[in-house]
């Protein structure tokens, strides 16, 4: 779930703060649309982009919970087709892991009101559509050889070991920005949340220093 429209205002914050344009992308979602036609669409607005005329040292992806989960798998795929890779990506709450195997799951389970663990199996279900989650799960594919990772996770979140395994799994000098308390996705909400200001600003200084 989700389109641009619904993040527009989470987008012009990050972009505010990284100095950056953004270009949103209204990829492809479950069930209508089975893995990995996300990433698909993803893949080709990045070709896109350097079709007209950006540099790859110019460009940073980004997105949140299953979008932070596309942004991953995006730099895996360019690196494997051996494509020039952007200068960095930051994942925000990202879903990563389709086998809810990490142990916040269990340890943040009726403490994040966004995410019910009891329900993943049926998303995963309707995202992978009977392909095998090991397979297909981002965290579990080769992290290496990728660009600075600026990884941003709540405290109380069931998705929380995803963003902790990543960088553990990088060994690459990534940031891992946890926030104590907060649930999933939280940046989009600082109406509810005032702490969401100050980590897309974050996330956005970030961005910059990446590009210069």
């Amino acid at each position: 779930m989700g389109s641009p429209e619904t993040h527009l205002e989470t987008i012009f914050r990050f972009a505010t703060a990284s100095g950056t344009r953004a270009l949103a992308v209204d990829y492809r979602l479950a069930p209508e649309n089975a893995w990995p036609a996300g990433l698909l669409d993803c893949l080709e607005v990045y070709r896109w982009l350097l079709r007209e005329g950006f540099k790859p040292s110019q460009i940073a992806i980004a997105g949140d919970s299953a979008g932070g989960g596309l942004t991953l798998a995006t730099l895996q795929a360019l690196r494997d087709a051996g494509e020039t890779l952007p200068a960095c990506a930051v994942l925000c709450s990202p879903w990563l892991d389709f086998t809810a195997s990490g142990e916040s799951c269990k340890t943040n389970a009726g403490g994040d009101p966004m995410i019910d663990p009891a329900s993943l199996p049926l998303i995963v279900g309707a995202v992978l559509q009977g392909q095998d989650p090991i397979t297909h799960s981002p965290l579990f594919g080769d992290v290496s050889r990728l660009p600075p990772l600026f990884v941003q996770v709540g405290g109380a979140e069931v998705l929380l070991d995803d963003s902790r395994r990543l960088v553990e799994k990088t060994a690459n000098n990534d940031v891992l920005d946890v926030w104590e308390d907060l649930v999933h996705g939280f940046q989009a909400f600082p109406v509810f949340f005032p702490e969401a200001i100050t980590a897309v600003e974050r996330a956005g200084a970030f961005v910059k220093g990446q590009l210069g």
